[in-house]
């Protein structure tokens, strides 16, 4: 069975309903979609969520309100949905949704952002490090594990616009950007670069300079599969042109 699978910070769920996101949904039907950055809590979920019907429909709400939160999307049932990783000040800030289907798991995660403050370069830091923990874990199960979302952090300097000028910034720190080198030499693999290894490939921009008119961007929403699995990942791409958000959707296509 082939699979289209999205992942998508949204940057506010209730914001985006009024930027064509059900009709895009509907139009482009994938079969899972994760979301990031829904920013809202259980009562606060926009009712033309249920024009989504063919979805069974999954929530991570962050203690904190307006803030952080995830949702998962899907046509195919799964067998186990899971919203954390063990740690409460990683839990409680709803990033996390795992879901388990009969041959592959999937991660939809919001990963911190370590720009405010040292504390939360700290927190995104240790959080990395929890999560690749857990990565390694569902790994063991002999299943395809998909890792999707928004790391925030881009990989290398093809992936955003200015990297010079933003080595000193997080989201492009050294110690930010080894993890991701830690990731690949333990076998996960960048799925949009294992088949597109073209510059200006981006999938968000900041709002404040109308950066997204001018393609000045960062590649940080990623899907990552364990390197056993690679050959069941048909594609992988960037859709940069969905708008709604400052960012775009990304997606792979895998036979399970």
């Amino acid at each position: 069975m082939r699979l289209k699978i999205w992942s998508w910070n949204v940057n506010g769920l209730r914001a985006v309903m009024n930027k064509d996101f059900i009709d895009t949904i509907q139009k482009e039907s994938p079969d899972i979609i994760g979301l990031q950055e829904t920013k809202l809590q259980e009562h606060q979920i926009p009712p033309q969520m249920a024009e989504l019907d063919k979805y069974q429909q999954y929530y991570s709400h962050a203690e904190r309100k307006g803030y952080s939160g995830t949702a998962l999307l899907t046509r195919i049932a799964p067998i186990k949905v899971e919203y954390g990783i063990g740690i409460a000040e990683f839990d409680n800030e709803g990033r996390i949704i795992i879901t388990e289907y009969d041959k592959f798991i999937l991660f939809s995660i919001y990963f911190p952002n370590g720009a405010q403050s040292d504390e939360r370069l700290d927190y995104k830091l240790r959080f990395y490090d929890r999560f690749l923990e857990v990565m390694e874990e569902k790994r063991k199960t002999g299943k395809m594990v998909l890792i999707s979302g928004d790391v925030n952090t881009a990989h290398k300097e093809i992936d955003l616009s200015n990297p010079k000028e933003n080595e000193k910034i997080s989201g492009f720190l050294p110690i930010e950007r080894a993890w991701i080198d830690k990731l690949v030499a333990l076998g996960w693999v960048d799925t949009f670069r294992h088949f597109n290894q073209n510059p200006e490939e981006y999938s968000w921009w900041s709002y404040r300079t109308a950066a997204r008119s001018r393609n000045v961007g960062w590649r940080i929403d990623y899907f990552f599969v364990n390197q056993e699995d690679l050959p069941r990942v048909i594609t992988a791409g960037i859709r940069q042109d969905i708008m709604g958000s400052d960012h775009c959707p990304v997606f792979v296509e895998v036979n399970v």
